[in-house]
C-alpha cells in the first residue's frame, strides 16, 4: 500500500488552486463512491471563524464522557495530516492509522479517474468514507472555510448545526464585510434543523444568522437568548429552559473558552443525546483539550531552553479577534501572577498582522518576530517586525524559534517571563514539531 504522504502529495497537483469553494466537484466524486454521505451516523455540522475546534473538542469530551463513540473532522491539521480525522470507538476515539488513511485516499483518487478536486475535498471525501464504514453514535464535522460552498456542506442532514463566534478572515474568498462573511457561514443551516449560535461580537452577524434561520425555519438556540453562559464565583453557570448547570472552569484557558464550552453544551442539549448527569458535562469541560489554543508547553524541547521557571505558551489565533482574546486571556494570567510576557510571531501574509499585534500594546515587553519554516506564503521576519513596530511594541528579528529562546534564555530576568509564540497554526505546528510533542 502507497504511503498516505505520497498520496497526498500528488492530490495535490490534481487542481490549480489550493481554495475552490464548489460543491460540484466533491458531489461528482461522492457518487462515485456509492454517497458515503448519506451513510453517516447522526451529524453536527459546525461552521464560524473561531472557536470552532475547540467547541468540537468539549463536545467530544462530553459525549466521551458518556461513553459514547464519537467520529471527528477537523482542519487544519498541526504536525502530521492524520490528526483531521479521529474514528470514533468505545473508550474515545483516535487518530486515524496510517493504513485505514492510505486506504481510503486510494479509493478516492481512483474513483475520481485523475480529474480536477482540491485537496480538501478530496481528503473530505476520503472522511466521509471511512465514516460511513465505521460504526459511531455521532459524527463531529467542522467546516473548512466559510459554510455554503464548502465541501463538507455536501451533507444534507445534520442533528443541528452550529455557529461560532464570527471574524474578519479569508477575505479573498468570503467577502471583506461582516454580514457577508456570516451569509457564507449560515450556508450549513438546513431547513428545519436547529441552529445553535454562539454568542457574537460584531454587529450584524447575528441578524444575518436569523434572518437566515427564520427563512429556512431553523429553531434558533442562540447565547444571550435561548441559553445563557457565564462565570460566577469561580463557576461556569449553564441555563436554558432545561435547567441549570453549575460546573467547573474549563481547563482550556480564557473567557472565549467559557463561551466555547457553553456552546458545545447547547449543541449537545439541542441533539437530544440525553445527556441530564451533570457529572458528564463536568468530565468533559475538565478534561476537553484542543492543541494550540492557549497550550501550556511545561515539557519538550523548547521548552527546555527556557530560564527556570519561566513559561511557555502556545496559541494559533491568526486574525484580529484571535489576537484580542489572546490579549485578554494573557491579561487574566498577568493578574493571577504578573511575568514579562514576551511574544515569539510569525504570520501569513494574507493575515493582517498589524492589526493581531495591536491587541499587545502595553502588554508584551518584546516581540521576536521570525518567519514560518516551510511556508511560501509568509511574511518575512522583517515585515513581521516592522508590523509589530506599527503596533506600537518592541521587535527584533529571530531566524527560529530555537533562536528566539536562545536570547531570552541570555537575558537577566528578575521574574522568569512567560512567553508565547503565536501568531500562526502554522507556526505552531512547528512549535509543536520542534518541542516533540505532536497532537494525539
Amino acid at each position: 500500500m502507497e504511503h498516505s504522504t505520497t498520496l497526498l502529495a500528488r492530490l495535490l497537483s490534481l487542481h490549480p488552486k489550493l481554495i475552490d469553494l464548489s460543491l460540484d466537484r466533491i458531489t461528482r466524486l461522492l457518487g462515485a463512491l456509492g454517497n458515503p454521505q448519506r451513510r453517516l451516523p447522526p451529524l453536527i455540522h459546525v461552521a464560524g471563524t473561531n472557536g470552532k475546534g475547540s467547541t468540537i473538542a468539549f463536545m467530544r469530551a462530553m459525549l466521551e464522557a458518556a461513553g459514547l463513540s464519537v467520529h471527528v473532522y477537523t482542519s487544519p491539521h498541526l504536525v502530521h495530516f492524520h490528526e483531521r480525522i479521529r474514528i470514533g470507538k468505545p473508550g474515545g476515539s483516535t487518530i486515524v492509522s496510517e493504513a485505514r488513511l492510505a486506504d481510503a485516499l486510494a479509493r478516492c483518487e481512483a474513483a475520481n479517474a485523475g480529474q480536477p478536486m482540491t485537496f480538501f475535498e478530496m481528503t473530505t471525501a476520503a472522511a466521509l468514507l471511512l465514516f460511513s464504514e465505521h460504526p459511531a453514535d455521532l459524527v463531529l464535522f467542522e467546516v473548512g472555510l466559510g459554510g455554503r460552498f464548502d465541501a463538507t456542506n455536501v451533507i444534507e442532514h445534520a442533528l443541528v448545526s452550529v455557529i461560532t463566534p464570527i471574524s474578519i478572515d479569508h477575505t479573498d474568498f468570503l467577502g471583506s464585510d461582516i454580514k457577508t462573511i456570516a451569509a457564507e457561514k449560515a450556508g450549513i443551516i438546513k431547513p428545519g434543523t436547529p441552529v445553535v449560535i454562539a454568542r457574537q461580537e460584531h454587529d450584524g452577524s447575528e441578524a444575518t444568522l436569523e434572518s437566515t434561520a427564520e427563512r429556512l425555519r431553523a429553531p434558533l438556540v442562540r447565547s444571550g437568548q435561548e441559553y445563557h453562559v457565564f462565570e460566577e464565583n469561580g463557576r461556569l453557570v449553564y441555563q436554558d429552559d432545561a435547567g441549570l448547570l453549575d460546573l467547573p472552569l474549563p481547563k482550556m484557558a480564557g473567557l472565549h473558552q467559557q463561551i466555547n464550552a457553553g456552546t458545545a453544551i447547547a449543541a449537545l442539549r439541542t441533539a437530544g443525546f440525553g445527556l441530564t448527569d451533570t457529572s458528564l458535562f463536568e468530565r468533559g469541560i475538565t478534561t476537553a483539550d484542543w492543541p494550540a489554543r492557549m497550550q501550556n508547553l511545561s515539557k519538550g524541547v523548547l521548552a527546555d531552553q527556557l530560564p527556570p521557571g519561566s513559561e511557555l505558551w502556545l496559541d494559533g489565533g491568526h486574525n484580529l479577534d484571535g489576537g484580542r482574546v489572546l490579549a485578554e486571556t494573557l491579561s487574566r494570567l498577568d493578574i493571577q501572577q504578573h511575568r514579562p510576557l514576551v511574544l515569539i510571531a510569525g504570520m501569513l501574509a494574507s493575515k493582517d498582522s498589524v492589526g493581531f499585534l495591536k491587541n499587545f500594546k502595553g502588554q508584551a515587553q518584546h516581540v521576536f518576530a521570525l518567519g514560518i519554516a516551510g511556508q511560501t506564503a509568509s511574511r518575512t521576519a522583517q515585515e513581521v517586525a516592522d508590523h509589530a513596530r506599527q503596533a506600537g511594541l518592541s521587535a527584533s528579528l529571530a531566524d527560529t524559534i530555537e533562536d528566539a529562546m536562545h536570547i531570552i534564555s541570555r537575558q537577566s530576568w528578575p521574574i522568569p517571563p512567560r512567553v508565547v509564540i503565536c501568531g500562526s497554526l502554522y507556526l505552531a505546528g512547528d512549535a509543536l514539531s520542534r518541542n516533540q510533542t505532536p497532537p494525539a
